[in-house]
């Protein structure tokens, strides 16, 4: 089983007419998972206009704490008082990289993520060596990139690759793409 941080992402289409009792159903199975060890947090997302599918998201500490709450009973009687105010959910769960990367239609292509952590990397390395570089030339190689990564790592996980991804989202979700500027580029300087 997984040590790291697990996200359980679930959508479920809510019935019609039902909007108020569903959010109130919600509610009461956050605040159940809230009370789990190894809860992280939880979030919904509402869907757009037009839509009624909400992304509801369980964050838990590791797969062992979310499989505890997944198979409690009183998550399962929680689930039976939702019975006919929703149809039947989509799950998925997210450990480590993935997590960052998953949307509604699933994971962008490894290449994309490839050069979504390189964009968000490469600058934040630069500034590093152009800070600290002069600092650390005369030390030995291991323990010159052992203080490197320790300070860098934690600054990448935390903030800037959450950052390049949130930045990044239309086109690592194929909703825009350069070739697509060009065009309208290239079109409005025809005439």
């Amino acid at each position: 089983m997984s040590t790291s941080p697990v996200t359980l992402m679930v959508a479920r289409r809510v019935e019609r007419g039902r909007y108020l009792d569903f959010n109130r159903w919600l509610n009461e199975g956050r605040e159940l998972a809230a009370d789990f060890a190894g809860y992280l947090g939880s979030g919904v997302l509402a869907p757009p206009a037009g839509d009624d599918e909400y992304q509801i998201i369980f964050r838990f500490s590791s797969s062992d704490t979310l499989a505890a709450w997944e198979h409690s009973a009183s998550r399962h009687a929680w689930l039976a008082r939702g019975k006919g105010l929703y149809e039947a959910p989509h799950e998925h769960r997210a450990t480590g990289l993935d997590a960052w990367f998953q949307t509604g239609s699933g994971a962008p292509p490894r290449w994309k993520q490839a050069v979504a952590v390189w964009l968000a990397f490469f600058p934040v390395s630069l500034l590093f060596q152009w800070i600290f570089g002069g600092a650390l030339e005369d030390w030995a190689l291991v323990p010159r990139v052992v203080v490197s990564t320790m300070m860098l790592t934690p600054v990448m996980v935390c903030v800037f690759i959450p950052l390049s991804m949130r930045l990044l989202a239309p086109w690592l979700q194929g909703r825009w793409s350069p070739l697509d500027v060009l065009a309208r580029w290239r079109q409005a300087h025809r005439s």
